[in-house]
């Protein structure tokens, strides 16, 4: 009996793990395919008056992604002779996984999560520098001075921006009293406003100095304009991806895009309050939970994409400056003015 309660037990948890990994495996490409329509091609479009990608496949041009997909497929993956094969194959897994692990975290619902981790927030932030490593190995295996270049560029600003990334979310933290995502979604459910629980608590109005320090922060993180000097195209090509085709270069987009959708979901749960309604909870909380963070994500993410295809891109040396001489000073004392006003009321 003892053998088959523990089949019986470790195949229930098997499964549980395995549908678990799938879903969120799927949802890499869907968060991906959503944004890069959304706003790559159709914000985009409308935006800079660039009608191209509205003609495919009828209505609005939604054609235009699933054809580029399969075109990437097609493509020849082809290797650089003088590249270091092995790892040159690897590092866009590397990225992928990265995403992967910042999704597991992300709660949907009260009961719509993979795994709520007391240090989910931590957990979160420290394994999104995974890419960095993937970003490295892409550049140094390439065997092309252009693609090194632009890792180590990518591997400064990473490293860099890290840090007012975690430093804008240390005021969360502090005000909800934990760093389980889920826990501070239940603190801004179930907190008032001058004790007022109309609407909840959403900490973007304590903390709305955090929020533009994570939004600037994530944005450096992606390497997406003004903070796309990795992959400038006027002085490094594609920078890092130079070498890639085919499928392995989808995959920095689509670990670029969904780990986009990943830290919008992460911003909409730290500051917006994620999945919660004011005084919703249960199965209903479970069915309009998702939708909820659905629309928070895709508020955050176009606030994104807009400074995306709006600002010019940085040099080098002001990249570096803001980081270091503003961003980090700005979340160090707004770390001090939440712990005081903590301690205060």
């Amino acid at each position: 009996m003892s053998h088959a309660l523990a089949f019986d037990i470790w195949g229930g948890w098997a499964t549980t793990l395995a549908i678990k990994t799938v879903i969120v495996m799927a949802l890499i490409p869907l968060a991906a395919l959503i944004l890069g329509y959304t706003f790559l091609l159709k914000m985009m479009s409308h935006m800079q008056s660039r009608l191209g990608p509205m003609d495919p496949g009828g209505f609005h041009g939604w054609f235009q992604l699933v054809g580029d997909g399969i075109k990437f497929i097609q493509k020849e993956d082809i290797v650089p002779a003088g590249a270091d094969a092995r790892v040159f194959k690897m590092a866009p897994a590397v990225v992928v996984l990265s995403t992967f692990l910042m999704f597991v975290v992300l709660p949907a619902g009260p009961r719509i999560k993979v795994v709520n981790l007391d240090v989910g927030i931590f957990y979160a932030l420290a394994v999104s520098s995974l890419s960095v490593i993937g970003v490295l190995m892409a550049g140094w295996a390439s065997s092309n001075k252009y693609a090194l270049l632009g890792a180590l560029r990518a591997a400064a600003q990473l490293i860099a921006y890290e840090l007012p990334l975690v430093l804008a979310v240390v005021g969360v933290v502090v005000q909800a009293g934990t760093m389980s995502l889920q826990g501070i979604v239940v603190a801004q459910q179930t907190h008032g406003i001058f004790g007022w629980t109309g609407l909840g608590s959403p900490f973007i109005l304590t903390q709305f100095v955090g929020f533009a320090l994570f939004m600037v922060a994530a944005q450096a993180e992606l390497t997406q304009p003004p903070f796309d000097m990795p992959v400038a195209e006027s002085e490094l090509v594609a920078g890092y991806m130079v070498e890639y085709t085919g499928f392995r270069f989808l995959f920095f987009f689509i670990g670029e895009f969904g780990t986009a959708f990943v830290y919008a979901g992460l911003a909409a749960t730290l500051f917006l309050g994620g999945w919660s309604i004011p005084h919703v909870t249960g199965g209903a909380a479970d069915v309009l939970g998702p939708i909820v963070l659905f629309v928070k994500i895709m508020i955050v993410a176009f606030l994104m994409f807009w400074a995306r295809f709006t600002y010019p891109r940085l040099r080098e040396d002001q990249l570096q400056a803001l980081a270091w001489k503003w961003l980090i000073p700005i979340a160090l004392i707004n770390i001090l003015v939440t712990g005081a006003l903590k301690v205060a009321f």
